[in-house]
């Protein structure tokens, strides 16, 4: 038992993921019955990871906010105007491309019962209400907008506290922070039941005939990945940008692609940023912050599922209607939850631009979650990196500027 305790410390986590990756696959082809049965270790993983990032974010905020000193630089503007950038971008992007190489579906799904928003009013309207949610309400609905407005307030009431209340913040968020770290180290043996189990549940055949529309999903989630993302940051940090693409992609990008929601992944984030060197007060912000506004992922995905679908019912796009959709897919895209499947919600609205009744846009949310086990892996992993790296590029920029 000691020599496999000296093994698990020397070995990099990255590389226990890999190595639990792997063996969930083979797990899932050889035993898919044993396969099965390792539903809840994977659920464990991700609960786990659910719980602790609301309050890791609130105390995080509070102590930052508290004990940040007069003078001290943050980066959350340029990291904002990042975040808006990059989704507007991605849902460009995928309107280009499903123009490019169309998509069809065969819109005969059952129907089922669901209530997406009415229009981008009500989607703002809850992004607002969101802000203002109480705080406990807020804390176990994992409701990250309300999270931080209300660790913003008291963060900054309480820089007016004495020595010791602030430093009572600091030696909690400490506290968080190592609860986390234990939770995470468990992310090898969650990622192995993740996936043992979902390739054994679904398998590969429900998603054979989705090829085309999930070809053009991935490879715009790649291209905005390897090409756009790294291009955004370059213009920011004036480097070759691969290297920190990359490491977020491994480090963030892999754990999000199985746990499949932004929420779940923002203890993750931390700890890179922290592993980054980054400022505390920026990233304990804007990480939150990204897994609730940053979302190329699902402007991809509501922008590819509509035109699919408007591609099926033989509705001609022209170019206004087109740039249209890109800003309607974005905003939808802010207001999408960080939870599993939380963008295909948002579809119908996207949808209602074209006349398409919701009877038929509730078919196009079926199909999503037929190749959610990919398509919503992908996002997510996009989703998530990114906001690490968005944060990672402004506060680099903003020192080289500073110096």
């Amino acid at each position: 038992m000691s020599a496999v305790l000296r093994l698990l410390t020397r070995t990099s986590l990255i590389t226990q993921i890999v190595i639990g990756l792997v063996s969930g696959i083979l797990l899932a082809v050889l035993a898919p019955s044993v396969a099965t049965s390792l539903t809840l270790l994977g659920s464990l993983f991700v609960t786990a990871l659910k719980a602790v990032a609301p309050i890791l974010v609130f105390v995080l905020v509070i102590a930052s906010i508290a004990n940040h000193q007069p003078g001290q630089q943050t980066h959350i503007r340029p990291i904002l105007w990042l975040y808006l950038f990059g989704t507007f971008s991605a849902a460009a992007l995928a309107v280009a491309a499903s123009m490019q190489f169309p998509s069809t579906l065969v819109l005969d799904t059952a129907r089922i019962d669901m209530s997406p928003p009415g229009g981008i009013g009500e989607v703002l309207q809850g992004l607002v209400l969101s802000a203002v949610e109480n705080p406990v309400k807020a804390l176990a609905e994992a409701n990250f907008i309300g999270i931080l407005t209300w660790a913003l307030g008291l963060g900054a009431l309480l820089r007016k506290a004495g020595k010791a209340t602030r430093g009572l913040t600091e030696d909690l968020a400490t506290a968080v922070t190592d609860l986390v770290r234990v939770v995470i180290r468990f992310a090898p043996l969650g990622i192995f039941g993740l996936v043992a189990s979902t390739l054994a549940q679904a398998g590969l055949q429900a998603l054979l005939g989705y090829l085309h529309l999930l070809a053009v999903l991935i490879g715009c989630m790649l291209a905005i990945a390897l090409v756009i993302n790294p291009l955004i940051v370059f213009c920011m940090i004036r480097r070759n940008p691969y290297p920190l693409v990359l490491m977020c992609l491994r480090e963030s990008g892999i754990t999000a692609f199985f746990t499949r929601s932004s929420a779940a992944n923002i203890p993750v984030n931390l700890a890179l940023s922290e592993k980054l060197g980054l400022h505390e007060d920026t990233y304990s912000v804007s990480i939150p912050l990204g897994a609730t506004i940053n979302m190329a992922g699902a402007a991809i995905t509501i922008t590819v599922l509509t035109l699919a679908a408007v591609h099926t019912l033989g509705i001609a796009v022209d170019l206004p209607t087109a740039l249209l959709l890109s800003v309607v897919a974005s905003i939808c895209a802010c207001g999408a939850s960080g939870v599993a499947g939380g963008s295909l919600l948002l579809i119908p609205l996207a949808c209602g631009l074209f006349g398409i009744p919701s009877e038929v846009a509730m078919q196009v949310v079926a199909v999503g979650f037929i190749i959610g086990v990919v398509q919503d892996s992908a996002e997510t992993a996009l989703n998530s990196s990114t906001d690490v790296l968005f944060t990672a590029a402004a506060c680099e920029a903003m020192e080289r500027r500073s110096a």
